[in-house]
């Protein structure tokens, strides 16, 4: 199996969720599973949760589940066959179930007429189609001039960028599934168009009171995400930088800054961050990506990002093996090079009641570096020091050893991070001496190397890491 330190993201789909199709893709270097709720069944997602639960049995893999909720997602209905729009032409949008064309289409969103206001941009499939808003009657009927035109075709998604719509960003729709994934256990939820950290706390709360044990990944859409960036990372376990959706709601070539600018912050605020959309989608078709999607992922890798994600790559793709076999090569390639962007020190600065754990996680990550140990040991129950180790980007292995069987899952997201079980309560002394023989026994070290090992002493104390150790793999 692959095994790189950027982690590799897949949605599943038609062309991907049987099981065998499933087995080869972790093999290739598969190490979360997207579960996309927008095209998903209820009992699909049961069933491939189930098929992800398996192989982690028979592999002996830790892959996680992301679920991905739909959000408030704009759609206009059905449109005839070979409706053009073509500039300066009139389309009325509205809120009869009319069947769509070239003068008239319906708006899924009831709340359309509401919130648009005269001169507002209306785009439709992706930015493909440009409209300007002209008229509203406030109620159910917007009029807008085509400004760029096109084929308009059914069930297109439709963006706002310079409107406030007033849905929630948990939609009933959003509430079922997320019922569903809490059901499943899933490891990992994303939350669709967050606009405020408000939105993540509403997920938060509901998990909460549900205690349901899934992370919370925001991904960041729109524009008011951008400006509230920092409170939104703060509240949420995860970022994804959604370039599509982001792509139509911003300025196109603002995009690659945005990118850069979420990524710093997150490895900042120790959250990992996930690049998706449009990775390699020439593959969805072909056997080899193009040398932009090459240059795409090898560049998000430098960029230092946890995960680079797939979507119709391997949900309807032709090839969706082969899709993670070459990006698996991409991120191999980057990170042997050497030059994956070295993080600025953040060691921690306040004395809060984390700053003894924080402490020693920075420390371990330089002492590591300093002395060319070969892999980093942690204990975990929360998860919390995989966190904070990853982030200082070490460039040695991140081994993480767990008991709880859903952190061990959640943490194959994180970069450099590998997870495995250890459950017996022995003394501190005991329990190194035990995950130092597995990592032996993994052949993840060798006689003479050195190792740098993290825990609590005694080692009962969960939440409390306080002890650093550096030893020889040719001690006792």
């Amino acid at each position: 199996m692959a095994y790189n330190k950027a982690k590799i993201v897949a949605t599943l789909g038609p062309a991907s969720s049987d099981y065998e199709v499933m087995v080869e893709m972790v093999k290739a270097g598969v190490n979360v599973f997207r579960i996309n709720f927008s095209h998903s069944s209820h009992d699909a997602a049961r069933e491939i949760v189930d098929k992800v639960r398996k192989l982690n049995a028979e592999l002996n893999t830790n892959i996680a589940v992301l679920a991905d909720l739909q959000g408030p997602k704009l759609r206009i209905g059905t449109v005839k066959e070979g409706a053009v729009l073509k500039v300066g032409d009139t389309l009325t949008f509205t809120n009869k179930e009319v069947e769509g064309s070239a003068e008239q289409v319906f708006m899924t969103y009831q709340q359309f007429a509401t919130d648009v206001k005269i001169g507002d941009r209306i785009l439709i499939d992706d930015g493909k189609i440009l409209l300007e808003a002209t008229k509203t009657n406030s109620k159910d009927e917007v009029e807008a001039k085509v400004i760029q035109g096109g084929p308009l075709k059914s069930r297109k998604g439709v963006n706002l960028p310079n409107t406030r719509i007033s849905l929630p960003c948990l939609t009933e729709k959003d509430l079922a599934d997320l019922e569903v994934a809490m059901e499943c256990r899933a490891e990992w939820v994303a939350l669709s168009f967050v606009r405020n950290p408000n939105d993540v706390y509403q997920l938060r709360d509901i998990l909460q009171k549900n205690n349901a044990p899934c992370h919370i990944i925001s991904k960041i859409e729109k524009p008011e995400a951008v400006v509230e960036i920092d409170e939104i990372i703060e509240a949420s376990d995860g970022i994804m930088v959604a370039r599509g959706d982001l792509g139509v709601e911003v300025p196109m070539q603002g995009v690659p800054l945005i990118q850069k600018m979420i990524v710093n912050k997150c490895h900042l605020m120790a959250k990992p961050v996930v690049i998706a959309t449009q990775m390699m989608e020439s593959m969805i078709e072909n056997l080899t990506p193009t040398r932009a999607e090459v240059n795409d992922v090898a560049n998000s890798v430098l960029d230092g990002a946890d995960a680079v994600m797939l979507s119709g790559e391997t949900s309807v793709g032709k090839n969706p093996v082969e899709v993670i076999k070459a990006m698996s090569k991409i991120i191999a390639h980057v990170e042997e090079s050497g030059q994956v962007s070295v993080r600025e020190e953040n060691p921690p600065r306040y004395r809060n009641k984390r700053f003894i754990t924080d402490s020693i996680c920075y420390n371990a990550s330089k002492v590591a570096d300093q002395i060319g140990a070969a892999a980093i040991l942690t204990m975990t129950f929360s998860g919390y020091t995989a966190f904070k180790i990853s982030a200082h980007r070490p460039k040695t292995s991140i081994l993480m050893f767990t008991s709880n069987r859903n952190i061990l899952n959640t943490m194959s997201l994180l970069w450099g991070v590998r997870g495995f079980y250890y459950d017996k309560m022995v003394s501190t002394d005991e329990t190194f001496a035990d995950i130092k023989q597995m990592v032996i026994d993994s052949n993840l070290v060798s006689d003479g190397d050195l190792i740098v090992k993290i825990a609590s002493m005694p080692i009962h104390e969960e939440g409390m890491t306080n002890m650093l150790k550096i030893s020889s793999i040719s001690e006792s």
